[in-house]
């Protein structure tokens, strides 16, 4: 660090930078403001570094991006001295990285945990924002960065009487550190998303009931997470520069992409063979590496969607329950996909019963478990893994105000806009990493995308300072452009047609529309990389 970073950049201000937020965007975002010479503060709510893989310690916490890939690219020495225990690492190894980086790095003296972030404003005399914490402090600094992840908001379900109930409830992303004792327990998990299927596949062996409240069946492929050996973590780290530059030049920000081709130009055994193959590899390709009419062709979608339908039947012995368990209302992809390990099989031990709250909704907590409209359902703990506010709920959460009181909060809940996902008009030096209509909101490999957006957001402080400017906002027209080509982009999909929270449709009167930019993740960073060459126009810098 240069002595530049030893004192604020102008009387009054006390950081160049606050960012919020230390999981994977926020501890690189601190290391390269850190780079330039800026006296940062980062804040964050949890204890210690990691985000998602602090917070998400349910059982069965799972990474679902192979771990060569999933990691910072800045740095050979990083890469050279972890050590990937396997391809889809578990939470507690995904958050040992992140603490093995801070540690490396020295990042912590820099970060202030336990603290949440109550309000922000900006102060249109001083050209900076005043960011007020639950600690009772007010930090004014020049740029505030938002790194506080996509899906950081968790959904309480509405149904009443939590308070009645006399065990122990837990939502998979506030999950208690220590773990809950599951062994012989009645327990029940609300929500069949990634994150439930996870638990429920790990939990069922060792509880004594356990109830599934399903609502939308999912598509699920069967991960292949073999384990890594030295030669394995040679072989990945000889290609750390190809790989880098191959999941920056990816539809999705992986190490594989959509290389087969068109659907039309291939015979029925050929598509069925490149769909058999890629099942196999047991990872996202099946999702995001396998034919591009996938995601915009109802025909090519029912196909590939009717394949995955027949490999769910094939698990499950009751056929009832297969039915129930597999999806109708929505096409293949155009709703998370999740990886699964023996989540399916789960429903032919004895101990398990789905139960489908599409037919009969969850009413209330009792005070001892759970009541539909078909009955009581008596439970010991209750799991909830009903979801998030994605893209926008940790941002509107934080009470922003811009010019002239602007409130993103209120301008969010009437229309979700922004430019690049990265910046509001009306919020200057406001960044938002992962915010929403960027492909970081879903659709993308995260390190891909947000170690991209870091770096965008670096590359632009740098560029004012360089030029003697503090202040830069996306005009109304640029936003209103950046809009508009992400909704073309969003409304030639069929996912604008599956109620999801890729579109907002979880959440009760939440604006709808695609929250992630699906034009692909090397077509937007070749856009962001071309509003840097040409000295961001459309922005206004002062």
């Amino acid at each position: 660090m240069n002595a530049s970073a030893s004192a604020p950049a102008t009387a009054g201000i006390d950081f160049d930078a606050v960012i919020v937020g230390a999981g994977v965007a926020g501890l690189y975002q601190l290391y390269r403001l850190r780079e330039l010479g800026l006296k940062v503060r980062s804040i964050d709510a949890a204890s210690e570094v990691g985000g998602t893989w602090y917070w998400n310690c349910y059982p069965g916490a799972r990474v679902d991006s192979q771990s060569y890939i999933y990691q910072y690219w800045f740095s050979q020495d990083l890469i050279n001295e972890w050590n990937w225990s396997e391809r889809f690492p578990g939470q507690g190894e995904a958050e040992k990285y992140f603490n093995f980086v801070a540690d490396k790095l020295d990042l912590r003296k820099d970060i202030t945990f336990n603290t949440r972030v109550t309000g922000a404003d900006w102060l249109e005399d001083q050209q900076c924002w005043a960011v007020s914490t639950d600690k009772g402090e007010t930090l004014r600094c020049r740029f505030l960065i938002s790194c506080t992840g996509m899906l950081s908001a968790p959904m309480v379900p509405p149904f009443p009487g939590h308070e009645k109930f006399k065990g122990i409830i837990a939502h998979t992303a506030r999950y208690p550190r220590a773990g809950i004792d599951l062994k012989g327990k009645r327990v029940g998990v609300v929500g069949t998303g990634a994150t439930a299927i996870q638990v429920i596949q790990t939990i069922a062996k060792n509880v004594a009931e356990l109830k599934v409240f399903q609502r939308t069946p999912q598509y699920a492929v069967p991960m292949r997470n073999p384990k890594y050996n030295d030669e394995d973590r040679a072989h990945w780290r000889a290609k750390a520069s190809e790989l880098y530059q191959r999941v920056n030049s990816t539809f999705a920000g992986f190490d594989f992409d959509l290389d087969h081709g068109s659907w039309y130009d291939k015979t029925p055994a050929q598509r069925l063979a490149i769909l058999e193959e890629i099942w196999a590899d047991g990872s996202l390709s099946f999702w995001v590496g396998s034919f591009p009419e996938v995601l915009t062709d109802e025909q090519v979608n029912a196909e590939v969607s009717e394949f995955v339908r027949k490999k769910i039947r094939a698990r499950i012995k009751d056929p009832a329950v297969a039915e129930k368990l597999i999806p109708r209302s929505y096409g293949f992809g155009t709703y998370r996909v999740p990886l699964e390990t023996g989540y399916y099989d789960v429903y032919n031990q004895p101990n398990v019963e789905l139960v489908d709250v599409s037919q009969a909704p969850i009413e209330a907590f009792t005070e001892n478990g759970l009541k539909t409209a078909a009955g009581e359902y008596p439970l010991d703990v209750i799991i909830l893994a009903t979801g998030f506010d994605a893209g926008t709920g940790s941002l509107t959460q934080m009470n922003i105000h811009g010019r002239s009181g602007r409130s993103l909060t209120e301008e969010w809940r009437q229309d979700i806009r922004s430019t690049l996902g990265l910046q509001v008009n009306g919020f200057p030096n406001l960044f938002t990493i992962a915010g929403p209509l960027a492909p970081s909101t879903a659709f993308c490999n995260m390190t891909t995308c947000l170690q991209q957006q870091v770096d965008w957001v670096t590359d632009t402080i740098r560029y004012l300072r360089e030029h003697h400017q503090t202040v830069i906002e996306p005009t109304v027209a640029r936003q209103d452009a950046w809009v508009k080509h992400h909704d073309e982009i969003a409304n030639a999909t069929l996912l604008v047609r599956t109620k999801s929270w890729y579109t907002g449709a979880n959440i009760k009167g939440k604006p709808i529309r695609l929250l992630s930019y699906i034009g692909g993740a090397a077509k937007y960073r070749q856009i962001c990389d071309e509003v840097k060459t040409k000295g961001y126009p459309g922005f206004a810098l002062a």
